[in-house]
């Protein structure tokens, strides 16, 4: 098969190979997928660069955990009449060393998930980071229902994902923003109210929920915490999935006089079973109207190197994907 990887971390033009390997047969319990669009997550950039200094895991990598495609082959223990389906996978290269960036790729049946009629296999690339994330996010501190919920960076992958699911829950939902183009993207997520972020944003957040916010899915946490304490209301929660710098001060006497609960997300180590109740819920997003997240670029498997750059270096916002 054809496939792009690594054998060493650094700059995209200098590690990336695009080249020919054995086609992959899928093992007991196990999916073979026809790659179709591979999606470039930031984490998959982070990994090639060895941004958190954790080195190569495996000998060789094939890039990305996301993608889409059609089951051709499967293993022991899983049924044919999975052959043929069009499919969203996920975790493909979260603890394996192969991913989607190839013509193949092989993952246990439960991270592939059935791609609803009528969904390009480009979005279908673009659901499971973002997606599985915005979930868990959303839903880590219980049911969101009822409850005022807000998405800080409410145009951005994760975060419009969140402002959808959040919406869908039965959640009000208030989404912060930069621009007004971010406005535009948070508002078709299902944002009932958007803001854009000022040296005002506190003072606007308030007025929009002048009883306090009930949960925050947070992109900037060094950025945006102090911001976060002033506007919760009692036993609120924070879950944040990314920071603007990897060491924050925490006000830790003001979430504790509101008895603030705390949580932080990391994609590949979400639990199993949360995985598994995101699927359906970002299916039925998609299924419901939806349109889902915008793909700014699309580049063939040959000019992976500048997929990667443009997510290092994006000129806007929206996806980017790998066309197999």
């Amino acid at each position: 098969m054809k496939a792009a990887w690594y054998e060493k971390q650094g700059p995209a033009r200098d590690v990336l190979v695009v080249g020919e390997m054995d086609d992959p047969e899928p093992g007991a319990g196990e999916v073979r997928i026809r790659v179709a669009a591979s999606g470039v997550n930031p984490g998959d950039v982070k990994k090639r660069e060895d941004a958190f200094g954790i080195g190569m895991p495996y000998p060789r990598v094939i890039p990305h955990s996301d993608g889409a495609g059609t089951i051709d082959r499967v293993g022991a223990g899983v049924s044919q009449e999975w052959v043929g389906r069009h499919v969203w996978c996920y975790g493909a290269q979260s603890y394996r060393p192969f991913g989607t960036a190839a013509e193949f790729t092989v993952v246990p049946l439960e991270k592939a998930a059935p791609l609803p009629n009528g969904v390009p296999f480009e979005q279908g690339a673009c659901l499971g980071i973002p997606g599985l994330t915005a979930h868990r996010a959303v839903n880590v501190a219980g049911p969101v229902a009822g409850r005022t919920v807000l998405v800080q960076g409410g145009a951005g992958s994760v975060g419009a994902f969140a402002v959808q699911l959040a919406h869908q829950a039965g959640a009000r939902v208030i989404a912060t923003c930069l621009s007004e183009r971010d406005r535009e993207i948070a508002s078709g997520a299902g944002a009932d109210e958007v803001a854009l972020i000022d040296d005002l944003i506190k003072d606007r957040l308030h007025a929009l929920a002048p009883q306090g916010i009930d949960h925050i899915v947070e992109v900037a946490f060094a950025a945006n915490i102090s911001t976060d304490v002033e506007v919760l209301a009692q036993g609120a929660s924070i879950a944040a999935y990314a920071t603007n710098a990897p060491t924050s001060e925490i006000p830790v006497w003001q979430l504790v006089f509101i008895n603030a609960r705390l949580f932080f997300v990391g994609s590949d180590d979400i639990p199993v079973e949360a995985k598994l109740q995101a699927v359906p819920d970002i299916n039925h997003a998609l299924q419901s109207g939806w349109r889902g997240l915008d793909i700014a670029a699309a580049f063939p498997l040959d000019d992976i190197a500048s997929a990667h750059e443009r997510v290092e270096h994006p000129l806007g916002p929206g996806r980017v994907i790998v066309t197999i």
